[in-house]
């Protein structure tokens, strides 16, 4: 087992603090002169849940954790309006004057105790107490009052359909409200039942045992009665200057990721950072979350931030893809200059990779026109040792991507007796080994960070139409489509969507530098002015193309066709397939 994992901690100070009438028991380990990080639980949970994210950050910081009112050895009042957010305020004020009267800490929240600390951390007269905020699965209950307001506004099928989403995932809400029943299960059952249900559902491997678990979740119901209706009906206005990390779990089955769409308006010093988790990801994975605190802890005591932590500060008013960084091979020129822009309007870091390094460095140069951080790099796709390195470059000098495009291609014509082995070799090296590649390298990045992310590989119209014109194209296209949708599931159990792009007749350069199998040099130029000149007629502009590509990752669609020749080929080959083996006879190039 790893040593960082089996490293016990010491024995840490408890002190009693009073807060009005209640008294709570607060736990603190590591030296005075350290930073502090002060941890609030949530629901229905105490101190002890952060146990392993207290060792994994012990000798950095000095570290407290309380249990809050009603919760652990804490005192416990019997009447709801005793959980009202002011005076769970007031406990964490109460903590701090114990813990750390002169210095600002780090406050670190999860669930419930994220929902109460925003009440603090949106508070100007503890704004000085508070150096940093880290918020996991807890919005703060005013921002969701003016989120439902907005949904509600808004009245597209698209709003109101989120609204009614997160109505569904909060039906323990609905619950909790009920008279006696809620307190009634915990005291009957539902605290036994709790580690189980932690190890199936939330995939907790050994969860610990809380012998105050009953207690905990009968007296924490009244948190929820005691604000919910108040805060989601009448929400006040809650703006805060502190800096805030959002941790979001992609798989939360509780608090959904619309919910914080929002956020920047009333936290404008804000990071972001998705996770392929649920709702205990602290429990869960609390290596990865250690490292994120840590790294945000240390940049807000005046460290170097590092490429990701970068990334993740969002603007107000920020695109759906900001704080993303996406990775385009054959960004040059055609559809991944016009993909790459796409991303980047949306806020996105985008990284131009071509085998050309100027026209690579263009395209990033556009990008920074709009706004974005640009970069480029120069890199043959057809190399898999290339590859490699590119992969790694990316992961070290930036990060690990959050969306890949691989859309590196060339153009093959001409009947498949008369294309040369070499022929097909360095069209396949091109056209399906590179996406073999860029799934391969960044796919398995994407799993081992364990971050939500989207590979898209740019196959072809052709994929879905047989012709004795281009044997060879469609081949390596027909591959790419059936390895992403393959991929697609091998994927989907990791929060990594896989699309398959097939678009049809747009002119672009691989038009102009695609060879014709078994012709002369002056042959090859007058097909190829031939084919431009349909192309050129056809009118699919690389800009759409890009377009429906960005759409297809926010939607995770598996298959993009752009253009109706796709779409008719498609209908075609699924329905009448003989049809198309007929069309398939005709000889375009004669």
């Amino acid at each position: 087992m790893n040593a960082m994992l089996e490293k016990a901690l010491p024995t840490p100070e408890r002190l009693d603090v009073q807060s009005g009438n209640v008294r709570l028991a607060v736990w603190r380990w590591g030296e005075p002169h350290l930073p502090m990080v002060l941890f609030v639980h949530g629901y229905p949970d105490n101190h002890e849940v952060w146990l392993p994210l207290i060792r994994r950050l012990s000798g950095r910081y000095q570290l407290v954790a309380y249990d809050v009112r009603g919760a652990g050895e804490s005192d416990k009042p019997r009447k709801t309006r005793d959980y009202r957010l002011e005076l769970l305020s007031q406990d964490l004020k109460a903590v701090l004057d114990a813990v750390s009267p002169q210095r600002a800490v780090h406050l670190v929240a999860h669930d419930w105790g994220s929902i109460q600390t925003w009440e603090s951390v949106t508070d100007p007269q503890l704004r000085a107490r508070i150096a940093s905020y880290t918020s996991v699965s807890g919005p703060c209950l005013d921002h969701v009052g003016f989120w439902m307001r907005d949904r509600l506004r808004r009245k597209t099928p698209r709003a109101l359909l989120q609204m009614a989403s997160q109505l569904l995932h909060s039906w323990y809400i609905y619950y909790f409200h009920l008279p006696l029943l809620p307190s009634l299960s915990w005291r009957f059952g539902a605290a036994k039942a709790w580690p189980q249900y932690l190890r199936k559902v939330e995939g907790i491997r050994n969860p610990a045992h809380n012998p105050h678990q009953a207690s905990d979740g009968e007296h924490g119901v009244k948190l929820y009665r005691a604000n919910f209706i108040t805060s989601i009906f009448k929400p006040r206005k809650r703006h805060t200057e502190v800096p805030v990390q959002l941790i979001v779990p992609t798989r939360d089955r509780y608090v959904g990721q619309q919910l914080f769409q929002q956020l920047s308006l009333w936290a404008p010093r804000l990071w972001r950072r998705d996770v392929t988790a649920g709702h205990w990801q602290l429990l869960a994975d609390p290596t990865r979350l250690g490292s994120w605190i840590d790294e945000f802890v240390s940049h807000i005591e005046g460290g170097e931030a590092t490429p990701e932590l970068q990334r993740a500060a969002l603007k107000p008013g920020a695109g759906p893809f900001a704080g993303k960084l996406v990775v385009v091979t054959g960004a040059g020129g055609g559809i991944g200059r016009s993909t790459l822009l796409s991303f980047a309007e949306r806020g996105a870091s985008v990284l131009a990779a071509d085998i050309d390094p100027a026209a690579a460095e263009r395209s990033a140069e556009l990008a920074r026109a709009v706004g974005a951080s640009a970069y480029s790099y120069c890199v043959d796709v057809g190399d898999s040792a290339a590859m490699e390195r590119f992969a790694q470059w990316v992961k070290s000098s930036l990060g690990v991507p959050d969306v890949v495009v691989s859309n590196a291609g060339i153009g093959m014509a001409g009947p498949m007796l008369k294309t040369t082995p070499e022929e097909w070799e360095r069209l396949l090296r091109i056209n399906l080994w590179s996406v073999i590649d860029g799934c391969r390298l960044f796919g398995k990045q994407m799993v081992e960070s364990g971050k939500p992310g989207h590979l898209v590989n740019v196959a072809s119209g052709v994929a879905f139409a047989p012709s004795r014109n281009y044997p060879a194209y469609a081949t390596s296209k027909a591959a790419v489509l059936m390895l992403s949708e393959c991929l697609r599931a091998e994927l989907a159990g990791n929060g990594i969507g896989v699309s398959a792009a097939c678009p049809g007749f747009v002119d672009t350069g691989i038009v102009q530098a695609t060879r014709f199998a078994g012709l002369d040099d002056e042959q090859q130029a007058k097909h190829r002015a031939k084919v431009q000149r349909f192309y050129r007629r056809r009118r699919l502009s690389p800009d759409t193309v890009g377009e429906r590509i960005t759409r297809a990752v926010e939607r995770n669609q598996p298959v993009v066709k752009v253009g109706s020749e796709v779409h008719l080929g498609a209908l075609q080959w699924r329905f009448m397939p003989w049809l198309s083996r007929l069309f398939a006879r005709l000889n375009l190039t004669a």
